[in-house]
This record gives structure tokens, sequence and C-alpha cells, in this order.
């Protein structure tokens, strides 16, 4: 055989054999993409939950749920579930009484209504510290509901029920409620409890088309159009005081209900696409449950809806804003930051004029003094008590001696300064910011307030609303450093007089009624008026039923503080230096949270303060400026 004639065999033969190679790999794939076609069924999910429960069967005995069974068991109607009382939790003891129960429910349907509450006065507890969560609420299908206090475990240092952190974690069991995924940020960052498997319950209302939404997405509001159940969410409840040593029948009753509301719409909302069915041999009900959660589990709430959902928000935004009818789904305060809707800024008001015209002012010899707006400079002219002596740049001389020169003509009052924002150096769209805020500026000493635009700068709309963001955070700083709560009794100027309105509620019921209401009634209302008004031998004349009808019931809190003044005062027992230091406090904040590129030269966190030393000495007596209502321990 020739070489040629070998070469081609050898290249037959490779040729042969790559062949076969593509088609048995062609053959393979193809198998494949069958098997993968073929419609799925619940037994993967099944078969990966199982080999979880198998490796941990003992703690999954004690901490979570007993195997579900495959029978379904009715569901309690709504009116029956919120009759079942809830029961309150401080202590492991208490947890492990209910604990049984608790697992024979979800053994049935694993879901959890979930909710939390907290002292809700600007994120600062009655007790002076940063509020934490301090109620959980479960409830089950059955209406059974446990209300945790977490705050009890904490302040004792004991760690929280093995079985409580379990079932929390558990992902296996759905945690339902309005918010829910923001509680469960909340209870890690407070307690380091994690929670797993949440749905949201407003998107399962947004999801169903048959669902009629008529009052917005809050947890009220779906109770009201979905349920026809009326919540009480009055201000004086949702504010109330949720770490009290002991809950009052009426916070337990309106704990226990947001979460057996939520559990209740979450069965109802499924009920609205299709009833559930007793689960096949190979399937659990949680997978059943879950597949009509699909996509929705552990979501944060971010509503982009079409056409429809914007309709209800129209509508929801169109009614008047009550205390007693909260439209968020939680006390949840919104970061304008990560308002994707609504540009950072919207909403503020920019100047329409410059704020620098950087005119100068100077003395009589000459010497440079300050820099003003154009107006301050036209009245030293008009007054005739300055000369101008450039129009570009605009320079006034003043004919009498100034009160006072700068140190040096390195200062500060002395440097043209651009009008744009400090922060990104946006030329348009600017507003002032008052770094050190007014409400602790306005009551420091006239010595550190006169003449002092330092602290004014111009940041354009978005850096203003950014910052004031920032703001917030020192605030609540300074309010738990200072047991300065922003919103407590003390930070209310005006409180309502229980008995004054008592007394005017009896006599707008006495005039409207008129010769209508029994006579028991009325001797006890006109009782109410008489013993407030005049002495019991005095009748009640019509002109006092008249004056009480209108009489105010506001009164003049007397342990009213402001926070800004009890902050200041805190800093003003340290003299001049700790008021110096509140300043420099702030200066340093703004510095260091919104990293500012364009500050005007000179601009420094303790400018100033060598002066104030200097010109009036460590122990400067001081007298702190105080609103006229405000009473004083000065």
């Amino acid at each position: 055989m020739s070489r040629q004639s070998t070469l081609a065999a050898a290249l037959a033969t490779m040729l042969g054999a790559t062949l076969g190679g593509l088609f048995l790999w062609r053959s393979i794939r193809t198998q494949k993409k069958k098997a993968l076609k073929t419609p799925a069924t619940a037994e993967p999910i099944q078969a990966q939950i199982e080999p979880d429960i198998t490796s941990s069967e003992p703690a999954r005995q004690e901490l979570s749920v007993p195997p579900q069974t495959p029978k379904l068991v009715p569901l309690t109607p709504v009116d029956a579930l919120l009759q079942v009382l809830p029961v309150v939790v401080s202590s492991i003891e208490e947890w492990e009484a209910v604990w049984p129960a608790f697992q024979m429910d979800l053994s049935s349907y694993p879901v959890l209504g979930l909710d939390c509450e907290w002292v809700k006065r600007m994120r600062v507890s009655f007790k002076g510290k940063a509020s934490a969560v301090s109620l959980l609420q479960l409830a089950t299908f059955s209406g059974r509901c446990v209300l945790v206090r977490l705050l009890p475990f904490r302040d004792a240092r004991l760690p929280l029920p093995k079985s409580l952190i379990g079932v929390l974690s558990d992902p296996r069991v759905l945690k339902v409620g309005v918010g829910c995924y923001e509680d469960g940020k909340r209870l890690v960052h407070d307690h380091g409890l994690t929670l797993e498997c949440t749905v949201d319950l407003r998107y399962l209302a947004l999801r169903q088309r048959h669902a009629v939404l008529n009052n917005g997405l809050s947890l009220k509001s779906l109770a009201s159009d979905l349920l026809n159940v009326t919540l009480d969410k009055s201000y004086e409840l949702r504010c109330s005081d949720w770490e009290a040593d002991v809950l009052t029948h009426e916070q337990m009753t309106y704990a226990g209900r947001d979460a057996q509301i939520s559990i209740a719409l979450f069965f109802h909302l499924l009920r609205l696409s299709a009833e559930l069915s007793v689960p096949a041999e190979s399937e659990s009900l949680f997978v059943q449950l879950s597949s009509r959660c699909q996509g929705l589990m552990d979501v944060p709430f971010r509503w982009r809806c079409g056409a429809e959902g914007e309709e209800v928000e129209r509508r929801r935004r169109s009614r008047k804003s009550t205390v007693d009818s909260p439209e968020s789904g939680d006390q949840q305060v919104p970061d304008p930051r990560r308002n994707k809707r609504k540009p950072l800024g919207v909403g503020y008001s920019a100047r329409k004029s410059p704020l620098y015209d950087n005119c100068f002012l100077h003395a009589p010899d000459g010497q440079p003094l300050c820099t003003c707006d154009k107006k301050k400079a036209k009245w030293y002219l008009e007054k005739g008590i300055g000369e101008l002596v450039s129009e570009d740049p605009f320079i006034v001389q003043l004919l009498f001696e100034p009160s006072g020169r700068p140190d040096s003509q390195k200062d500060y009052y002395l440097i043209a300064k651009e009008n744009l924002c400090v922060v990104c150096g946006k030329a348009e769209s600017y507003i002032r910011k008052n770094i050190v805020p007014h409400e602790y500026r306005r009551h420091f000493p006239a010595e550190m307030k006169d003449h002092n635009s330092h602290d004014i700068l111009l940041l354009c709309t978005s850096c203003h609303a950014a910052s004031n963001v920032h703001d917030c955070v020192l605030k609540q700083h300074l309010a738990e450093e200072h047991s300065a709560p922003q919103g407590c009794e003390e930070g209310i100027r005006l409180l309502d007089d229980a008995d004054r309105r008592r007394v005017r509620s009896a006599a707008r019921a006495l005039l409207s009624a008129g010769d209508g209401m029994p006579e028991s009634r009325r001797e006890e209302l006109l009782s109410v008026i008489q013993s407030f008004f005049c002495d019991e031998q005095e009748e009640v004349t019509q002109e006092m039923l008249q004056k009480a009808a209108t009489l105010e019931t506001k009164i003049f809190n007397e342990s009213y503080v402001p926070h800004g003044l009890k902050v200041v005062r805190a800093y003003a027992e340290h003299g001049l230096r700790g008021l110096m230091e509140l300043e420099r406090r702030w200066r340093q904040h703004f510095l260091a949270s919104m990293h500012p590129r364009f500050l005007p030269p000179l601009w420094a966190v303790t400018h100033n303060h060598d002066k104030y030393l200097r010109k009036y000495g460590e122990d400067l007596k001081i007298q702190l400026s105080c609103p006229p209502s405000t009473p004083t321990s000065e």
C-alpha cells in the first residue's frame, strides 16, 4: 500500500470516530431535553425538602413544625378567629406553655400572621432610649395568638426560646402580614432574630383581580375592603407605651388583632384565586401554599403597578389625611433617598436670586471689612454714611469708624463666594442650609449668634434633602445622650385636658338633645358642668351651657421643654467650651456625612472659637435664649 493510501485510511478512521462521537453526544443531549420538558410535579420539591428534615430531625422536632397531615382542616371563620384572646409571653416558661398548641396548628397550616410593635415617638422610647421592637405578635389559622414581649428577655440578658427562634427562621413556615419583611429587618437589628419566608399581603392583594380595593393597602384598609372588619387604628393606641410593665386590655386586643387579621387576609386572598385542596401524597401543604406566593417570598414591598394600582393610590391620596386613618402599612418613616417615583428634593422651594452678591464694605482708611449683599451695601449709600468706590466689584467705603475690624486679611468674611452647591457644585436650584439646625442655634447666647453667616451654606435641593436625612441621625443620637426625646409628653407644648373635654361634651349633648334627653342623664351632665363652673347650690344657666360648649380643652404643658433647648442646656453646663463643642460637632457631622467638595476657602469646624475665648474668656456667664412661652430653669 502506498504512503498516500495509508494516510487516507487514517484520516477516514479519525473522521468516522469523530462523527460517531458527535452522534452519540447529540442523542444524550436530546434525551436530557425531553426529560426537562416533562411537566414538573411537587416530587422534586418534596425530595429537596425531605433530606433537610431527616438530617436535622432531633432539632426540627424541638424547634419547628411536626410533619403535616394530609387531611385539610377547616379554616376558622373571621368572626370566631377574632374572638380568641391573645396570650402575653414574657418568659421561657410562658412560651413553653403555649408552644405545643402552636405546633399543632402549624402542622395543619404552616402559616403565621405576624406583626411588631414598638414605641413610635420618633424612635425614642418613653424611657429616653432608642426604641427597639417591644412586642412580637404571632397568630395561627385558628386565631390562637401569642404576644411575645422581647424587651424583658433582652433586659435580663436571657436567651429567647429556641423553638421561637426556630419557627421564625424556618423556611417551611410562611410569615404573612403588611410590612413583615421590614419587621424582619428590625428584629434582626434589635434582637438578632432571623425572619425567613415572609410574604407581604399587599402583593397578594394587588395580584388578585377580583379583590376590590377602595381605600389603599394599609392593614386597616385591606381588612375593611376584603373582610368587612374595622380595625381600631387610633393614634392613642398606635403610639401607646408598648414598653409598659403591664399592657392594657386595649393594647393586647389591638396587637393581637393585627396578627389575626393578617392570617385571615392571607387565606381570604388565596381563596380568591382558587380553593385550597387536600395535598397529594407526594406534596406537602406548604408546597401548595408557597406555590400561590411564587416570587413574593422575602421581597420588600415596592409598588410599581399598572393603571389600576395607580388609580387606587390616587384615590387614597385624595382622601383627607387624619391621625385616625394611617395610610402606611406600618410605622415606617420614608427615606427620601430611596423614593424612586419622586426625585430627591422635589417639593423644596429653591432661591430665586443668588445668595452671594459679593459686594465689599471698606473702612474709612480703605481696609476691607467684609462682604455683603447689594441691598445692604446700597443702604449705606442711601443713608449717606457710605460712598461708592467701585461698581464692579461693588465697593462701598464707610464714612464712620466701624465697631470692629477683621483680625487679619485672611478672614472668612473677606472672601468672595460662589453661588453653587457646596456638595456637588450644581449652580442652580439651590437653597440655604443651616449647618447647626435652627432648633439648637436659636437657644445659643447672643455672643454666638450675632453676625454669623459661616454656618449658612448653599446646597442644591437634592443635597439639601439628603443632608436633612443625615441630620435626623445626629438628632437621634443627641436625644439618646441627653434624655431629650424629640417626641414625648415633655415635647408637647399643649395637652388635652380630660376634665375640660368632659365638660364641653356634656354641654354639647345637652344643647343638641334638648328636652328629649332622659331626666337622669340630664341631671348627670348638668352636675358635670355645675362642678366645673360654679358651686353646687348655683344652677346652670343657658349662658353657662353656651360657654361650656365652646370651652377650650387644650392647656399649656408646664413640663414642656423643647428637644433643642434641652440639648443646648446640657452642653451649656460646661460653659462656653461646651457650646463650642456642640457647634463643632454639627460642622464635623456635615463634613463626614455629605463630603462637600466646593466649600468656601477658610470654612472650618472651629470657626470663631479662638475669637470667642479671647473676647469673652472661658468663664463667660451663659444666658440661653428661650422662647417667651417656654418655662426655663435659668
